[in-house]
């Protein structure tokens, strides 16, 4: 059984920074392209950054653009994504995702199939 759980979410003031964390587990995901996806309340979700199976190719939404940083060690089957400079329009529920193995990366969030159960991120101003 395939599982993405995700870490590392919380309350932190506006300008500070969080390391969400994604563990892999139940299968190996080191060929498959992860993603990190959030969804605020009242709002479509956003897919935020994507990473390819090597971690040679990211990819960011505008909104986060320079401030959140996405990276994987498929030796450890986890994705971190480095969020600085928070804004209280980050704050959202983050879900890791991840597409079918030696797939390609996507910036739509149907095309990813396993997703994790989401952490809360909650910036105040």
């Amino acid at each position: 059984q395939a599982q993405l759980v995700e870490s590392g979410g919380g309350l932190v003031q506006a300008g500070g920074s969080l390391r969400l964390s994604c563990a892999a587990s139940g299968r190996a995901f080191s060929g498959s392209p992860m993603g990190w996806v959030r969804q605020a309340p009242g709002k479509e979700r956003e897919l935020v950054a994507t990473i390819s199976w090597s971690g040679t190719s990211r990819s960011y939404s505008d909104s986060v653009k320079g401030r959140f940083t996405i990276s994987r060690d498929n030796a450890k089957n986890t994705v971190y994504l480095q969020m600085n400079s928070l804004k209280p329009e980050d704050t959202a529920i983050y879900y890791c995702a991840a597409r079918d193995r030696w797939t390609g990366t996507s910036t739509r969030a149907d095309d990813y199939i396993y997703w994790g159960q989401g952490t809360q991120v909650t910036v105040s101003s």
